[in-house]
């Protein structure tokens, strides 16, 4: 089998970031932009807990799925497996520099969030007391503040 596109980057350089995952070309013509939303070096730093990850999966899924200029364009947001960050899949051709303001936004609603977690119960959500609120918004906050804030070119392209 061939490695498909996410095992093919250097785990070893990749730093915190926004990176453009692949873009894919629907039937019908759309095309879906993955972003690679890494908010921990792999293998270098701490992943993030599962409850964190969970809760941090709740609030962006909800805050990007009601923005006025984005909810139409949204299809995605999930954790991935290694809890080293999140992806997000939009509609349309994006760049990272393109999606930077808006995951600023995301970042800036979960950092500063307060409040009952939407999705958080019983009925609405698989493992609904899986979540970490304050570990979310540190981890938000942290993100915001050392990798958004003021990206280099290397947290906004895959390592060659």
């Amino acid at each position: 089998m061939e490695k498909i596109a996410s095992f093919t980057v250097d785990h070893l350089t990749l730093l915190r970031g926004i990176y453009v995952s692949r873009t894919d070309q629907t039937e019908s013509g759309d095309i879906l932009t993955t972003f690679d939303i890494r908010m921990t070096e792999p293998n270098r730093q701490a992943p993030l807990s599962g409850a964190t990850l969970h809760t941090i999966e709740h609030l962006a899924a909800t805050f990007l799925r009601n923005h006025p200029q984005w909810k139409e364009r949204i299809v995605y947001w999930g954790p991935m497996g290694c809890r080293t960050g999140n992806y997000l899949i939009v509609n349309g051709a994006f760049t990272s520099a393109q999606i930077l303001p808006l995951i600023r936004e995301t970042f800036e609603f979960i950092a500063d969030y307060n409040g009952e977690i939407p999705g958080a119960t019983p009925r609405d959500c698989g493992n609904y007391s899986y979540m970490d609120l304050p570990d979310a918004r540190k981890e938000a906050r942290r993100y915001l503040d050392e990798v958004l804030t003021c990206p280099t070119e290397a947290n906004l392209n895959y390592p060659g």
